[in-house]
């Protein structure tokens, strides 16, 4: 069944093509088309286009179905092009003339975009939560390893003294504003295009304020061609909020790889989150955090999809937009998958005691050897000279340890302000 079929056979090669996988894809969002389903109905109802009679049978229907969606039953078959063909058929099927009035004053195109930003809406709220978690977690081991010397390296050669309190509270802070951009993405989505229907609104007498509240939407997209225009900027929003996020896991993610290895030792993981060598019985790869580097990195990738696929299209519904549906999926599926592997695998680390007498960290302590010259008095460029020459002509020895007392710093890492900013972030 397909919701345009006006008695034309169509070729099977192109039926395939233009379908795509639009079937397996719109499971993710059938619960959402009954929901909005749902509004629409008695909105109708409510304008008078059905009577009370058929709204009721119409719900009585599209509870059933919601029903077969939570318990796993319901299936999109290859007779249907997708899932609002599917919830059409099913009500016609069981209620004659009354399920055909569904489609009254809509279109398919604003029943993927409703169904899509309430699919996102959702989604996003469940992805800010895990990150929450997340970064409750890093902010307990940030707590519980303060006082951890961790060596800091730039340009990957060691550079000044760092703790794993700092490096555990530097990514909290990071995912801090990966929120920020969540809920910049909610409120974008967060906003009923349902009446805009192919794009140029209805001469019927809907109540797009009525479905707004009944859907739960803070706001409606007033304009029905920019509530089109909407398909593809929430997706590209979206995508992109999340390739934020998934950069700040990536970077997380290859510095634990890389103090993982035996040339820096600085962490280790029980061997039940390692895998082995075949050939090599001492190995204890990172497998986990290096696929969710990879899978990261393809989330970034998908960003710059959206945008290539969307950029140049007029304005007005095209074909196009059903490419962007399947990666936009992919990557809330995914990221929700990762955050959730990242938090249990990250509670679990062990962090070790590094040895700061090992030859290689000799010279770490030479800025702070600088600036203790600088605070007894003498100018920061003689201090810089006298230090660089001990190091070169190998007499440099460092002092006693400094600590260091601004905020944000080694010895000072400020958790309870980055605690309120998480709070905070939630509040907006």
């Amino acid at each position: 069944m397909k919701l345009w079929d006006k008695g034309i056979s169509i070729d099977k090669k192109i039926e395939k093509f233009t379908v795509g996988n639009d079937r397996e894809l719109d499971m993710f969002i059938a619960e959402y088309d009954i929901t909005a389903s749902k509004a629409h109905a008695k909105m109708l109802g409510k304008v008078g286009i059905m009577t009370s009679g058929e709204v009721e049978d119409i719900l009585a229907e599209l509870d059933r179905l919601q029903q077969q969606i939570t318990d796993g039953i319901f299936a999109i078959e290859d007779d249907f092009e997708d899932v609002h063909s599917k919830i059409e058929f099913e009500l016609t099927r069981y209620l004659g003339d009354t399920g055909k009035k569904i489609h009254t004053a809509r279109s398919r195109n604003d029943q993927v975009l409703v169904a899509m930003q309430l699919y996102f809406k959702e989604n996003l709220k469940s992805i800010y939560s895990k990150t929450e978690d997340l970064i409750e977690v890093l902010l307990g081991l940030a707590k519980e390893h303060q006082e951890k010397v961790l060596p800091g390296y730039t340009h990957l050669q060691v550079a000044m003294p760092s703790s794993f309190g700092l490096w555990f509270s530097a990514y909290a802070e990071l995912l801090i504003d990966d929120l920020y951009l969540l809920n910049a993405g909610l409120r974008i989505v967060d906003q009923n295009p349902l009446g805009s229907a192919a794009g140029y609104g209805s001469s019927f007498p809907i109540d797009r304020e009525f479905t707004t509240r009944e859907l739960g939407f803070s706001e409606m997209k007033y304009n029905v061609v920019a509530a089109q225009m909407s398909r593809g900027k929430s997706e590209r929003t979206v995508t992109s909020n999340i390739a934020s996020l998934a950069n700040t896991l990536s970077r997380f993610a290859m510095d634990i790889c890389l103090y993982m290895s035996q040339n820096f030792d600085f962490i280790t993981f029980p061997d039940e989150l390692t895998t082995g060598s075949s050939i090599m019985p001492h190995k204890k790869n990172p497998d986990v955090f290096e696929l969710i580097r990879g899978r990261c990195n393809k989330l970034q990738a998908i960003a710059n999809e959206m945008i290539l696929i969307t950029n140049n299209l007029p304005s007005g519904y095209h074909r196009d937009f059903q490419l962007i549906k399947e990666n936009s999926i992919y990557a809330v599926e995914n990221i929700k998958e990762i955050l959730d592997v990242f938090t249990h695998s990250i509670a679990l680390i062990q962090v070790k005691d590094v040895d700061l007498k090992d030859e290689k960290y000799k010279y770490l302590f030479t800025v702070d050897s600088i600036n203790d010259m600088v605070m007894q008095g003498k100018s920061f460029r003689e201090a810089y000279v006298e230090i660089g020459g001990k190091v070169q002509d190998g007499t440099y020895e460092p002092g006693e340890v400094i600590k260091h007392t601004h905020t944000g710093s080694k010895d000072n890492l400020a958790l309870e302000e980055i605690e309120r900013k998480k709070r905070e972030a939630g509040e907006r």
